[in-house]
């Protein structure tokens, strides 16, 4: 009962911290830098997935693992994403507008996907994806919060200034918390797929980071925006895959679905954070 009412209040929460960061004038830079805001928010909806299917066609995982990471790769970047852009010396404001423009688009991406996903990997084994019930329930948990956060920011921007950095903690505890909560209820199964979904999710996770260089050089974006997309597409919402699991599973608790979610939350950073600083000195050099 307490993961139940947690877990979405949790990540309801960090949404809302997402939204208390943004300014009305991130989502006018849609119109501002184009070419840069569409190329990400592509390569996070469409290449992201893509790789994971690809990658899963060539490593043998179970089908319900398999079927996690996909949920994971559907999802947009995570509310840390924005920090590391920073510190990767990434274009900032493309990164904010980013994460929020994919977080609100997810509302509708997430759950076709899932019930694709669903279909291929489980096949006679998947449970009834209930679009139309995902959709409205991520919106409740995850746009609502985030336009609440907006709002909250613009009515009182002197005191969101104050309190942004306390927000933006409790968050970052939060987004601890419940990647703990889903190891350890599953902690059998963790342990028991660790060696082969470990690797899985880090190569994805370095794949993910090339590839959004590689590809923002090759259509004439500069460096900064490259990095920016880089570690958009590397970092992910791992608690809000952990919700959608549970979503799916409609069962009581954090379902087997939500392991590779909860694992990457953790190897993500032991990938993207050595990887945008070496891919920052490629740039430099």
């Amino acid at each position: 009962m307490l993961i139940d009412v947690g877990l979405p209040l949790s990540l309801a929460f960090i949404m809302f911290s997402l939204g208390f960061g943004l300014t009305f004038a991130d989502f006018g830079r849609v119109l501002a830098m184009p070419k840069a805001v569409l190329s990400g928010v592509v390569m996070q909806v469409v290449a992201v997935p893509l790789v994971a299917y690809l990658l899963l066609i060539i490593f043998d995982l179970p089908p319900a693992m398999a079927f996690g990471v996909m949920i994971l790769s559907f999802c947009p970047g995570g509310v840390t994403s924005n920090i590391l852009t920073k510190l990767a010396g990434g274009t900032v404001a493309l990164s904010i507008t980013l994460t929020a423009v994919v977080s609100l688009l997810s509302v509708i991406t997430v759950p076709v996907l899932v019930a694709w996903a669903g279909s291929t990997f489980l096949g006679a084994a998947a449970p009834a994806v209930n679009v139309l019930g995902i959709g409205m329930s991520m919106f409740a948990i995850t746009a609502v919060p985030v336009i609440i956060g907006l709002l909250a920011r613009w009515m009182g921007p002197g005191v969101a200034a104050r309190i942004e950095t306390s927000v933006s903690t409790l968050a970052l505890i939060l987004f601890v918390v419940i990647v703990v909560a889903a190891l350890a209820t599953n902690w059998e199964l963790f342990t028991a797929n660790m060696w082969s979904l470990g690797p899985v999710l880090m190569i994805l996770n370095a794949l993910l980071l090339v590839l959004g260089v590689g590809i923002a050089g090759l259509i004439g974006l500069s460096g900064p925006d490259g990095l920016c997309i880089s570690v958009e597409m590397g970092v992910q919402n791992a608690t809000l895959g952990i919700a959608v699991a549970g979503m799916v599973a409609q069962a009581s608790g954090i379902p087997e679905y939500a392991v590779p979610a909860a694992l990457y939350g953790i190897t993500m950073y032991i990938v993207t954070i050595p990887g945008m600083f070496l891919l920052k000195q490629v740039f430099q050099g």
